[in-house]
C-alpha cells in the first residue's frame, strides 16, 4: 500500500537524499555503500547504467546544488523491499523518480528517472 508518511522509511529517504548531494555523489566509497552490487538504473535519457558505470559517472560529476524534491511515496513490497517514488524540481524541467531499496543495508537495487514534459 502506498503511503506518503515517511516515518517508517526515514533511513531510505535519507539515503535517497544523500545520493542527490554532490558530497556523496563525488565519493565513490560512499556511493558504493548505497548501491547493491547488481544495481541498475534507467536514466532520464533512457540509457541503462550498471553499478560500475554509475559509480564512475558520479565520481566525475561536477559539483551542483542538491535539487528540491516533493511528492514522496513509499510502498513496502516485501519485508525487505521498499519502492520509493518522488519528484525532482529542476531548472529546465521536473522529473519523476522511482527507486527500489533493500532494507538490509539499506542498499539501492534499481532506480529510474523520467522527464515530465512541460505542458
Amino acid at each position: 500500500m502506498w503511503q506518503s508518511d515517511a516515518s517508517d522509511f526515514l533511513v531510505v529517504q535519507d539515503a535517497e537524499l544523500a545520493l542527490l548531494s554532490s558530497t556523496v555523489r563525488n565519493d565513490a566509497e560512499q556511493v558504493s555503500a548505497f548501491l547493491a552490487n547488481d544495481f541498475a538504473e534507467i536514466g532520464r535519457s533512457g540509457r541503462r547504467w550498471t553499478y560500475e558505470e554509475m559509480v564512475a559517472a558520479l565520481r566525475d560529476e561536477g559539483p551542483r546544488a542538491a535539487p528540491a524534491t516533493s511528492e514522496w511515496l513509499f510502498n513496502r513490497l516485501s519485508p525487505q523491499l521498499v519502492l520509493v517514488t518522488y519528484r525532482i524540481h529542476g531548472t529546465d524541467h521536473d522529473s519523476r523518480h522511482s527507486s527500489l531499496w533493500d532494507l538490509a543495508g539499506p542498499v539501492l537495487r534499481f532506480h529510474q528517472g523520467t522527464i515530465i514534459p512541460s505542458s
